[in-house]
């Protein structure tokens, strides 16, 4: 079965629509933009249109390569103040001279919307409850939820360990009690342990990552990868033709994991406006 993003989290927004549409205050989300990237542009961009799209307050602030370590800082002190702004992101990666952890550690944890400040990356490795937790894994424990995949018992292996996906999304599997091996460069009989898995997760984004010989029959496929080939044609890390028909469940490239991203950012930032208010009673 094709685990369909596009229509899950087009669910996912208009519900947060609704729910928006009924607030006399709207949840803020800044997005700090300071690179030149054209896929950052493109990304950037299109968190501000869905934001909007659903009622929230959106503020966008783009810099070129003349801004100072300091003027982030200082506006980033700036938004943990403003009542009106309850989501943070800084937009990866940064500027070469800009140090991008320094920053993210300065985020307010409560307004940390990426689920990066390390409070929030303690808490959830804590088992305690994260303010925000990392979109791409929230999206992906979403789109199991969803199709009702089940996790207790299984083994899952995902591969890659960075910290905006791999290490978060074990420990997310880990909660529901699957059995996780967490593979990455250095891990030897990749294809051995690929083989015997339940669930396969690859998020390293390399191309032609998980072939047909490296997947049992009925195994759950999770492609986190965007890759643009020489045609300027997008695919995953998943050998998806050859896979299709082998696994139970497996995300297209695009329309799988990506629209989840954006719109578990927008119910990050919906959660961090609610704890904002409750904290207000």
């Amino acid at each position: 079965m094709l685990i369909d993003g596009k229509l899950v989290s087009k669910e996912i927004l208009e519900d947060l629509k609704q729910k928006t549409q009924k607030l006399n205050e709207k949840p803020g989300l800044a997005v700090i933009l300071a690179n030149d990237n054209p896929a950052s542009k493109v990304y950037v961009n299109s968190k501000e249109k869905r934001a909007l799209e659903i009622g929230f307050r959106s503020y966008v602030y783009r810099f070129d390569r003349n801004v100072k370590q300091t003027d982030l800082i200082k506006l980033i002190h700036e938004l943990n103040q403003n009542p009106s702004v309850h989501g943070i992101l800084i937009q990866l990666p940064l500027f070469n001279h800009l140090n991008a952890q320094q920053l993210i550690e300065i985020i307010n944890p409560k307004k940390d919307v990426d689920g990066f400040h390390p409070v929030n990356v303690g808490r959830l490795h804590s088992g305690l409850k994260p303010y925000a937790v990392c979109c791409t894994p929230l999206g992906i424990m979403k789109l199991f939820e969803y199709y009702n995949i089940e996790l207790t018992a299984k083994s899952a292996l995902v591969i890659g360990r960075s910290n905006i996906v791999g290490r978060p999304m074990a420990e997310l599997l880990l909660q529901k009690n699957a059995t996780v091996t967490l593979a990455h460069s250095k891990t030897t009989n990749l294809k051995a342990i690929a083989k015997n898995s339940d669930i396969i997760i690859s998020a390293t984004g390399k191309a032609n990552m998980i072939t047909a010989d490296m997947v049992k029959k009925g195994a759950v496929i999770i492609d986190v990868g965007i890759i643009k080939n020489l045609e300027g044609k997008l695919h995953g890390e998943v050998d998806f033709e050859n896979i299709e028909n082998i696994a139970s469940y497996i995300t297209p490239v695009p329309g799988g994991v990506g629209p989840m991203t954006i719109a578990m950012l927008m119910q990050n930032t919906y959660n961090l406006f609610k704890e904002a208010q409750n904290a207000k009673l």
